[in-house]
């Protein structure tokens, strides 16, 4: 299974509740951190729902 690098890169301050949740399930909490995941499905959803508040690169 391929790892995926997820930064935040903006605030989630007024942001719809889903987008809040969808960053703490995640994992992250504070714009510039960064938290590695396995490239599932489950995973590269969420981070197509927040696509605007993060970036992403290969581990």
């Amino acid at each position: 299974m391929s790892k995926i690098k997820v930064k935040q890169l903006k605030s989630a301050i007024k942001r719809t509740q889903t987008q809040k949740r969808t960053l703490e399930a995640l994992g992250l909490r504070k714009i510039g951190q960064v938290v590695e995941h396995d490239a599932t499905p489950n995973i590269l959803g969420m981070i197509n729902k927040v696509k605007h508040l993060v970036s992403t690169e290969e581990a």
